[in-house]
């Protein structure tokens, strides 16, 4: 261990040390007795750091405080959280951008009503088994690349970093892995030889070096030079008749997501320790911290989505998938800021 890292990792653990025995704060005692409306949300790897805004939002107690209810439906990737969605078992998707332009393809009306982050906040790397040395992108053809599922952030993003390197979809062999602590294994046993996922799991893989980091959509810089320039990242999403029948509840998920954002801009790391369950530190909690630390600038700040990331988002899309002809959509469709705006009106003023 360099020491660089020993002393980052120093500061790390200094910080788990002082971490005091409390637990996170918890609604008010006087909402705790309220039936409070209810929402039906699926998404995909609830304990990775790609969630972290609603993990703050239940834990804190916004959610509860802006008045909503969570009905929490895990799944192993982001494409089965979607379908729970379209088979009428969920209200709301927590899940990537791209979602949204595939299901304006097929004619379906969802609309981003408050966003997460700003990067697609997964990273793609190889796996150093067997002394595998990754010394071009072109290394990487014929190989075994794990990802969540096909239509997933995680393919999208491992598409698009093929496309950088002058290969397609084609010239590997996707393997859907979902998106749980379950992959490091796959990885390590041979199953794959390369993978795409969110934190910690990518994190703790780059620092025990199993894998050798090849593409990186998790800080700003990182996802403007895989993408060639700005995109948007989780959000949550639902379909136009639920936003337009049940404001008030969209307008709570809003809220809460917004309370948290605020909240991430001034917690420090025993904050964070104090909010999250230790099942989502996968172990360790240096570890655990130092993902968080190099995702922190990659989380939105007032929950609005910016067009300009959008039509980029959808000009990149498009091109992977050979939608720049007949099969146009309308960026600006996908969202709506009026929640989001009022959020930010209510609680960053």
């Amino acid at each position: 261990m360099n020491s660089a890292h020993a002393s980052r990792r120093s500061l790390l653990l200094a910080a788990v040390g002082s971490l005091a025995a409390t637990q996170a704060p918890t609604a008010r005692s006087s909402e705790a007795g309220r039936a409070l409306p209810r929402v039906r949300l699926a998404l995909a790897a609830s304990q990775s750091l790609y969630h972290l805004p609603l993990t703050l939002a239940d834990r804190l107690g916004f959610f509860r405080q802006s008045g909503v209810q969570l009905e929490w439906l895990p799944q192993e990737s982001g494409a089965k959280a979607l379908n729970v969605a379209l088979s009428g078992q969920a209200d709301v998707v927590a899940g990537a951008y791209e979602h949204l332009f595939g299901l304006h393809l097929k004619g379906l009306n969802y609309q981003s009503i408050v966003q997460m982050s700003r990067t697609p906040q997964v990273s793609l790397g190889g796996s150093t088994r067997g002394g595998l040395a990754w010394r071009s992108g072109a290394d990487i053809r014929g190989m075994r690349l794990g990802i969540s599922a096909l239509d997933s952030t995680t393919y999208w993003t491992a598409c698009q970093w093929l496309f950088r390197q002058g290969l397609t979809g084609e010239d590997v062999v996707f393997v859907p892995v979902g998106s749980s602590q379950g992959v490091m294994e796959a990885l390590r046993s041979g199953n794959i030889d390369a993978l795409c996922n969110p934190d910690p799991v990518m994190h703790w893989l780059e620092q025990k070096n199993d894998i050798r980091l090849l593409g990186d959509a998790r800080t700003l810089q990182g996802t403007r030079q895989l993408m060639g320039g700005s995109v948007p990242g989780a959000s949550l999403f639902a379909h136009a008749d639920f936003v337009q029948q049940h404001p008030d509840r969209v307008q709570a998920l809003s809220d809460g997501v917004v309370l948290a954002l605020k909240w991430l801009q001034t917690a420090g790391l025993t904050d964070i320790l104090r909010t999250v369950p230790a099942s989502h530190w996968m172990g360790d909690r240096a570890m655990y911290l130092g993902a968080f630390e190099k995702l922190r600038e990659s989380y939105a700040v007032n929950g609005l989505v910016r067009l300009q990331d959008v039509a980029h988002a959808w000009r990149v899309n498009a091109k992977l998938i050979g939608a720049l002809g007949p099969k146009q959509i309308v960026p600006e469709r996908t969202f709506t800021n009026t929640f989001a705006q009022k959020s930010a009106n209510r609680w960053l003023s």
